[in-house]
């Protein structure tokens, strides 16, 4: 980082609006929604959704309540184009909703959506140029005039062709990509032309979508920007001012808002924030804010679990333990103070219809979208998965990889719940030593030595004496190490049903009498499922043996 002065950035300049209005205003009713999970949320996939995934999260997101969703960008490539006939055709849009489909100004781009929304009843044709500076200066190296000529020629397109789809009602949005970055008066200049081409009615509004495509200053300026434009556009009563934010500074939600309350109608975003770099704006957030200042949003989170779920399984990415309302932690409170306050304000709340939530720590209720609130394992001010993972690590010197942290915190609530009660450091401990640790029916090892002398070649000869089902026996294996050798040997004789999947191992303790814990994760042939073994031992490299015995032994009794 450059020391001071500061020469490799500058101050993003502030907008001439002296007698703003949007700061003494406030959020009274719901903006009309659009998702984009499906287009600019794809996009930004390591491995975008096929056909069958976004058609299921495409069914998700009609469930929400969402009616006007950006099902893709059709002439970009076959699987787009495909997706986009396949609900069509198949009539899987129902009558209230209403597809949208971007396209750059480009001609044979713009045929090619039309050829794509044929037969829809109906679509928001969402036509795109970049106008800022930067932009016009590297990437197209045209003047203003230039660029406003790619809109202006592409919106006449548009209109031109809404005749080839005579069983389609065509709505239009333009974007000046990049608004963000775009002098104001060249962004009205070229929002009012497309508005001269297009020449909107009451029934017939133009959807001017001014994104924050780069998220470049606080989110006060991004709404003196909207209002200003608001204040400016062309025929203001006759156009939809869309937003459509990113998350670049981590205020994408703040910068939302607040261009709600400078004038804006509409907003576009993503579940959980999906999105190119740091993410669009968060749809859900923004509308369960909205919710928990007594707006009906028109949008039903009330299952967030299920949709989560199928919005991890679709795009193959996680929702973190901290995210608003979604993530696992979001309604766990790990202070002890924390705790104690939210049991007694759901003890004294008042449980008649239509009470006004009140409770400490706790914006919303829980319930309301599914979730829960559980002050039930409260161990030295920790709780929950990632406080029972916390005192396994801090009280008892257990590191457990990310992956076993689930499993075990699901086996501590379920004691949890069936004592009804809160469970000490002890108790925790003794659950873990119980179900993980140096298990040793059916498969116990009795004994074992190991032929290093190939060591430098990575191969070790083991031989071994357990005890399998009550029967003695002795086996030999070779293999890269001791692990691999057991292994090997228990295979020939018979008993190995699995493949090992993690290993990893640490000091417990400190000192000449140090413990090692090891941890191997295990996958049982027979039906895939996984199972973790833990081994405690001074010898790292027994401890090791004896976690691969655990797993092995928890995936034959489970």
């Amino acid at each position: 980082m450059q020391k001071s002065p500061i020469t490799k950035y500058r101050p993003f300049p502030v907008i001439d609006l002296p007698d703003r209005k949007w700061p003494n205003n406030v959020i009274s009713k719901a903006p009309i929604w659009c998702s984009v999970d499906l287009r600019d949320g794809n996009q930004a996939l390591a491995i975008p959704m096929n056909i069958d995934e976004k058609l299921e999260l495409f069914q998700t997101l009609v469930d929400i309540g969402f009616k006007q969703i950006e099902v893709g960008f059709p002439s970009a490539s076959d699987t787009e184009f495909a997706f986009c006939r396949k609900l069509i055709e198949e009539n899987l849009i129902p009558d209230d909703v209403v597809i949208q489909v971007l396209v750059q100004s480009r001609e044979h781009l713009i045929r090619r959506t039309f050829e794509a929304i044929a037969g829809a009843k109906q679509a928001i044709v969402h036509l795109y140029n970049s106008t800022n500076p930067l932009q016009r200066r590297v990437t197209f190296d045209m003047s203003k005039e230039q660029i406003k000529n790619i809109a202006v020629t592409g919106t006449q397109l548009v209109k031109d062709l809404i005749s080839s789809v005579p069983n389609t009602k065509i709505f239009f949005q333009y974007s000046p990509e990049s608004f963000s970055d775009t002098e104001l008066e060249f962004s009205l200049d070229v929002c009012n032309a497309v508005v001269d081409i297009w020449q909107p009615n009451d029934e017939d509004k133009i959807i001017l979508n001014l994104p924050g495509t780069v998220e470049l200053a606080t989110p006060n300026v991004h709404a003196d920007q909207i209002e200003w434009m608001c204040r400016n556009i062309k025929e203001r009563e006759k156009v939809i001012v869309s937003l459509h934010t990113h998350n670049d500074r981590g205020t994408g939600v703040a910068a939302t808002e607040l261009a709600l309350m400078a004038g804006a109608d509409r907003v576009e975003g993503t579940l959980f924030g999906n999105g190119e770099r740091t993410g669009n704006l968060d749809i859900m957030v923004v509308a369960l804010n909205m919710y928990s200042q007594g707006i009906n949003t028109g949008l039903d989170f009330s299952n967030l679990k299920k949709i989560r779920e199928i919005y991890e399984r679709c795009t193959r990415m996680d929702v973190h333990d901290r995210h608003p309302y979604g993530g696992d932690l979001v309604f766990t409170a790990f202070s002890g103070s924390h705790q104690d306050a939210i049991k007694k304000g759901v003890d004294k709340m008042d449980k008649a219809d239509g009470a006004l939530w009140q409770v400490p720590y706790l914006a919303i209720d829980p319930s309301d979208i599914g979730r829960t609130y559980k002050a039930i394992i409260r161990i030295n001010s920790q709780s929950g998965k990632g406080g029972v993972a916390y005192i396994m690590e801090n009280e008892f010197g257990f590191e457990m990889p990310k992956s076993m942290q689930p499993e075990f915190g699901a086996i501590v609530n379920q004691i949890a719940d069936k004592s009804s009660s809160e469970l000490s450091a002890e108790q925790v401990n003794e659950a873990f030593q119980k179900e993980y640790v140096n298990r040793q029916t059916p498969l116990k090892l009795n004994y074992y030595d190991v032929d290093k002398e190939n060591m430098d070649q990575n191969y070790v000869t083991l031989s071994a004496d357990i005890d399998f089902q009550k029967s003695n026996k002795k086996i030999t294996g070779n293999g890269n190490g001791p692990i691999a050798a057991f292994v090997d040997g228990l295979e020939k004789v018979g008993i190995k049903n699995f493949r090992l999947l993690k290993f990893r191992e640490h000091s417990i303790s400190s000192g000449s009498k140090a413990a090692a814990a090891a941890y191997i994760e295990i996958e049982r042939s027979s039906d895939k499922k996984n199972f973790w073994g833990v081994g405690v031992d001074t010898n790292i490299e027994l401890a090791g043996l004896k976690a691969l015995v655990s797993a092995y032994n928890r995936s034959v009794t489970k």
